[in-house]
């Protein structure tokens, strides 16, 4: 329990030279029963610090309507490190980048016109600041200054890559200020110049994130800062993944060098990710090149020293070395191991529930003119559908949207005739219509994940402006509201394969104390899984890479568990199968 500052060459715990070896750990991303046995296995390596970002958009899903519960419980997680006697890193954004939807902020922002985001902006501020206040009532008691373990809290995150508003930032940080936040406080940003003229402020430590070549990105920061200690704020050992992208290898010897490096040059670290976890849910981000848009997948494995299921690596054992080797010190024995697996096998859904026929059965149509993107209708995550009627006489036209985010499967008259996808798919849809003849069409909408990084960051769900035959604009939508969260409205049938919009349910048996597990969904295309009631996260069987989803065992209990599986393409075959390893492609 000391307190960090620094000199032009070291950081001090207590007023002695401190090295930082910190992992990254997002206590989000993980299941709160599992969160002791990766914090052990961190500490297990020979680590001293864990790191984790804080997701505004989970912890106020609702403008307002405040969450620290369950897996939102950042108090419990820090305990927990504290226990340990590990220090803590924390980094509130209020943007997190982090691969996760909006970069952490609440969707609800999008619905704000005018609003201007990460800038000093005093609609956007206003926002942050009661968020702040409520946050940091449950992080200022475990501050190193009031006895806690918290020696460090970032400003924002990387700030240089997206902008370079010092009242911002400074407005940020006087936020903190004022509400007792009085540890160490820093930014980080890359190396370049413009990225680090653009994100710091002098008043506050620079920190850089960089994924190769410790030496020099050390000596880059260092000549951008001579009088501070040099850290790498992120350290990449791995990386995310995008679907339609190969799944990349880890490197163990590679990154074993470069935390070498780390301890040749006196440096501080943390490791993104230690432990990456699953984008469970809805919750990945995206990219856009600014050409092509770029949907992250479930897993979060990042190829990072434990896997995704929590498991010691190659990687593990080849950082545990260097460390020990450089510290002279043996990491601590507690007992870790990697969790037990279990091949559950075959599983056949019995039942399903198709979208369309259920549509009122778990959701309120909302009447407006125009289509209403999913923040205008008060939505964060998931699906929506558009329905309406269109009257006759048209002559053949093309079904056109202004813009569409993300991806939309088009019915008429019950009949699906084409699909979408945001930089992938663009099919052609005509109506014709004779005088006295109508046309109902539908559209489901899905959200792949709103862009989490970059200049395309502003990104608003559904569909984004207008739909129009021809030239002509096509006036009252009713919105249907699909997050998922509550299927229990489902009138469920017999099941069969289906090529429309299904749900699909069936009973896994478990015998005995559940185990880790993961769920295989070849017979699949694309859509989520839910396990008793908790979303998993998504599948798409044909752009891969991945070919799992992993079920941790704390999801599971001893007798029945209901698996309700949506398919918003088709199914061959009713059919999943649980398997004791993962296939990340």
């Amino acid at each position: 329990m000391g307190i960090l500052t620094y000199d032009k060459k070291n950081f001090l715990m207590d007023g002695e030279p401190y090295q930082i070896i910190s992992g990254a750990i997002h206590y989000f991303r993980v299941h709160p029963q599992y969160w002791e046995d990766r914090l052990k296995k961190l500490k297990a390596c020979g680590f001293n610090t864990v790191e984790t970002y804080v997701c505004w958009n989970l912890h106020e899903r609702k403008e307002g309507v405040f969450d620290f519960e369950g897996i939102l419980d950042i108090a419990k997680f820090i305990e927990i490190a504290e226990s340990l006697d590990l220090n803590v890193i924390v980094r509130p954004g209020p943007y997190i980048c982090a691969e996760w939807d909006f970069g952490g902020l609440p969707s609800w922002l999008l619905k704000y016109p005018n609003i201007a985001i990460r800038c000093n902006d005093p609609k956007y501020l206003e926002k942050v600041e009661p968020y702040y206040k409520e946050l940091f009532k449950h992080l200022r008691p475990h501050l190193s200054t009031n006895g806690g373990r918290i020696i460090m809290m970032q400003v924002e995150n990387e700030y240089g890559s997206y902008g370079d508003d010092k009242e911002y930032l400074r407005k940020v940080r006087d936020i903190y200020t004022q509400n007792g936040i009085d540890c160490q406080l820093f930014t980080s940003d890359g190396t370049h110049l413009w990225m680090l003229s653009g994100g710091t402020l002098p008043e506050l430590l620079s920190v850089a994130n960089f994924g190769s070549n410790p030496k020099g990105n050390a000596a880059a920061l260092k000549a951008f800062r001579p009088d501070e200690p040099f850290m790498c704020g992120e350290f990449w050992c791995g990386w995310f993944e995008h679907w339609y992208e190969k799944h990349i290898k880890p490197r163990p010897t590679e990154v074993a060098g470069m935390v070498q490096e780390f301890f040749d040059i006196g440096g501080s670290f943390n490791f993104y990710m230690f432990h990456g976890g699953t984008n469970f849910g809805f919750l990945n981000g995206a990219n856009h090149t600014g050409q092509e848009y770029q949907p992250t997948i479930t897993s979060y494995d990042y190829c990072a020293p434990l896997s995704e299921a929590g498991d010691m690596t190659e990687t593990y054992f080849a950082i545990k070395e260097v460390i020990e080797k450089n510290t002279g010190k043996k990491a601590p024995e507690l007992n870790v191991s990697n969790s037990p697996k279990a091949a559950y096998g075959r599983l056949e859904l019995t039942e399903k529930a198709t979208l369309m026929e259920n549509l009122a059965n778990i959701s309120t149509p909302v009447h407006a003119a125009y289509p209403q993107t999913m923040e205008q209708l008060g939505q964060d995550f998931g699906y929506v559908v558009y329905a309406t009627e269109i009257h006759g006489p048209i002559e053949k036209l093309p079904l056109l949207f202004t813009k569409l985010h993300d991806r939309a499967h088009i019915f008429i008259n019950g009949e699906l005739v084409g699909q979408r996808e945001r930089s992938r798919r663009n099919d052609e849809v005509f109506l014709e219509l004779k005088d006295g003849e109508t046309a109902k069409v539908e559209i489901l909408v899905e959200n792949m994940g709103r862009v989490n990084y970059g200049l395309k960051l502003f990104d608003q769900k559904g569909i984004v402006g207008g739909i129009h035959l021809g030239q002509r604009f096509h006036f009252g939508w009713d919105h249907y509201s699909l997050p998922m969260e509550d299927l229990s409205g489902l009138k469920w049938n017999e099941a069969s394969p289906c090529n429309v919009p299904t749900f699909y349910k069936g009973i896994l048996t478990v015998d005995g104390e559940p185990k880790d597990t993961f769920l295989k969904t070849e017979n699949f295309t694309k859509g989520c899984v839910f396990v008793n009631g908790f979303n998993l996260g998504r599948f798409f069987n044909p752009a891969g890479p991945t070919k799992t989803l992993y079920v941790p065992a704390p999801l599971l209990k001893q007798g029945k568990n209901e698996i309700i599986v949506f398919e918003s393409d088709a199914c061959t075959e009713p059919v999943v199968e649980f398997l004791a390893e993962p296939d990340l492609g």
